[in-house]
């Protein structure tokens, strides 16, 4: 026990021996700070494309509300404190009213906060307050504050080497690191508010749209109903104090554009299909209360109503996957991957209906596809089904390890695997 005390010892030390202090780049003022520019910047490379597969992928049904966004984004933050790093901004197929930042300017905006907005100061607004989460280093600070997740994840990184897919695993421990630091304290919301609005009036508009902005958030908090705004108001979180502090801001600001007609163009099409978007809530709604009839025909009707749009497709996949209706689910997960082939979803939809028909080669190829995008558990778990189906079982136990450790029903499942595999769960074994 005391061996393992001073292992442990051993380890915190070595992680607060690199903890320092820094400037923050955008207050000028002196922070906790261990992460360094260049590892804030690969982080978020990391990081920037799996997180968004996690949270609905890329909007696609008209790329060009995507560079539109892109474009007022760069524009901001070239008068950012950090303009040169490599800033990158994505619209989500996302219901959540959300925005987030990942550390190195990687920054993401949902579609459903998109429909909030009346104009471009007011998307301004957004971009201009991620962007000063990005510049600040306001992750960097979180994660140095939690130095012992730090500790937790890298001894989860040793463990993770034991098996082959310990890359998997340790991608799983970063996207739920990124998650954790995405919630920010009450000072760097407040510092996020006043220099990103300085940053939108710096590049000409009307700093009235930052108050809009925080007055929709906290009409949108008092009306909550779902679990997922309670999860966006735990990361953003809205009150009247921001609201009143961006007042006073503005009166002190100079009045500035608000570019009406050209935010209107660019959201002609979304809000054509706003529609169809509701009807696919309505969808989810009902199958969450077991009325999968239901759900199916509300999804066929958005799928009338907007047939370009992938995610449609999918979960019409997944209901008629529900109803063990084999063929045309396979018919839909096809359709969702031939509009969106970038995103994940689809193939695992589509491998389990190829691997409940026997066609084991063409599952794994769609499991294995979703891999290379996000891991998951439901996609390891049928890999590990289909290597134990061939007499793989080393391969197999490496893939139920990491649907294991993700918990849950499935979880479990893949646990009684693994103890059929190997009943002792030999220390050799694991290593191999």
């Amino acid at each position: 026990m005391k061996k393992g005390f001073a292992k442990l010892i051993g380890v915190l030390a070595l992680a607060s021996a690199v903890v320092g202090c820094s400037t923050n780049p955008v207050t000028g003022k002196s922070q906790l700070n261990f992460i360094s520019p260049a590892q804030e910047v690969a982080l978020g490379e990391k990081q920037y494309g799996p997180s968004q597969q996690s949270q609905g992928g890329a909007y696609e049904v008209d790329p060009a509300l995507s560079r539109y966004v892109n474009s007022v984004g760069q524009k901001l933050a070239q008068l950012s404190d950090r303009p040169n790093l490599p800033y990158e901004f994505v619209v989500l197929n996302n219901d959540v009213p959300n925005a987030w930042a990942l550390p190195g300017g990687k920054i993401a905006f949902n579609r459903g906060l998109l429909i909030h907005l009346e104009d471009e100061a007011q998307l301004a607004a957004v971009l201009g307050h991620e962007i000063v989460h990005a510049a600040a280093s306001h992750s960097a600070q979180q994660m140095s504050q939690r130095q012992l997740l730090g500790v937790g994840g890298q001894l989860a990184a040793v463990a993770a080497t034991q098996s082959r897919y310990g890359g998997l695993i340790q991608q799983g421990i970063g996207l739920g690191s990124a998650a954790f630091h995405a919630s920010y304290g009450r000072g760097q919301e407040l510092e996020a508010d006043a220099y990103g609005m300085e940053y939108m009036v710096a590049a000409g508009y009307d700093p009235q749209g930052a108050v809009e902005l925080q007055e929709t958030f906290v009409k949108l908090s008092e009306g909550r109903q779902s679990n997922w705004l309670n999860n966006l108001f735990a990361s953003h979180p809205p009150s009247q104090e921001r609201v009143a502090a961006n007042r006073a801001r503005a009166k002190q600001m100079p009045p500035g554009v608000r570019n009406q007609k050209a935010f209107d163009r660019a959201m002609a099409q979304l809000r054509k299909d706003a529609p169809a978007y509701k009807l696919h809530q309505e969808a989810l709604a009902a199958a969450n209360k077991k009325q999968m009839d239901k759900a199916l025909s509300l999804t066929e009707q958005a799928i009338r109503k907007q047939p370009k749009e992938a995610l449609f497709w999918d979960t019409k996949g997944k209901l008629l996957l529900n109803q063990k209706r084999g063929e045309p689910a396979l018919k839909a997960f096809t359709r969702a991957i031939e509009i969106n082939p970038n995103y994940f979803g689809p193939y695992v939809g589509r491998g389990i209906v190829h691997k409940n028909m026997g066609d084991d080669q063409r599952a794994r190829i769609d499991f294995e596809t979703s891999l290379s995008m996000l891991p998951t558990q439901y996609a390891t778990f049928h890999l590990g089904e289909l290597e134990l189906k061939q007499g793989n079982s080393r391969k197999a136990y490496e893939y139920y390890q990491f649907a294991a450790a993700s918990g849950g029903e499935l979880g479990k499942r893949a646990q009684q695997r693994m103890h059929q595999i190997y009943p002792q769960q030999p220390a050799q074994q694991r290593r191999r």
